[in-house]
């Protein structure tokens, strides 16, 4: 199975999963662009560079179409506001791919990335036919952790001085959870 044809739109009780457009840069480079949230991430730069959002969101498209990766924008249904961005990375068909989130400051501790996260999850195994899926964070960021766990993932491990960032080493813990264990709950 691959990708569908167009970038999915995911519905969850209260939150639209969908694609970036262009107009969200300037919403994406403030939200996460907070210093917060930036060292939490293995990617995200801070200070987040002018122009680097549009950058961003214009790779959507074909890593989408290349099969390789899906990113969406985490909104409020009621509004439409952008709280934050998840998606799958390094596909592999009809295998495994990588979840990745973050979610804005104002909107922590809301549980929207737990619900994110499960509708992106039941997108990998429904839509995509894959059979594992699998995430990682920073030892230092157990919010992560929490999230991972609520949205059904299994801590499979830690990974010691794995990840340089920012000058620093810094300790990983990896989730994962199986398609059969996902449909079961």
């Amino acid at each position: 199975m691959g990708l569908p044809v167009a970038i999915p739109n995911l519905e969850t009780s209260r939150l639209i999963l969908r694609p970036f457009e262009l107009s969200d840069a300037a919403d994406v480079q403030r939200l996460a662009g907070d210093y917060a949230i930036a060292e939490m991430t293995a990617h995200i730069p801070h200070p987040y560079p002018e122009g680097a959002a549009a950058e961003w969101i214009s790779t959507h498209r074909k890593d989408f179409d290349t099969c390789s990766g899906v990113a969406l924008a985490i909104t409020l249904k009621e509004t439409g506001e952008l709280l934050g961005a998840i998606g799958l990375m390094d596909i592999q068909k009809e295998h495994q791919a990588e979840v990745g989130y973050w979610i804005g400051k104002p909107f922590c501790g809301n549980g929207y990335c737990t619900e994110a996260a499960r509708a992106v999850i039941d997108f990998a195994f429904t839509t995509l036919g894959l059979i594992r899926v699998h995430a990682h964070h920073m030892s230092k960021n157990p919010a992560s952790g929490r999230v991972l766990l609520k949205a059904g993932m299994m801590h499979e491990g830690s990974r010691r001085k794995h990840m340089f960032r920012w000058g620093k080493l810094e300790d990983i813990e990896m989730y994962g959870i199986l398609k059969t264990e996902f449909l079961s709950v």
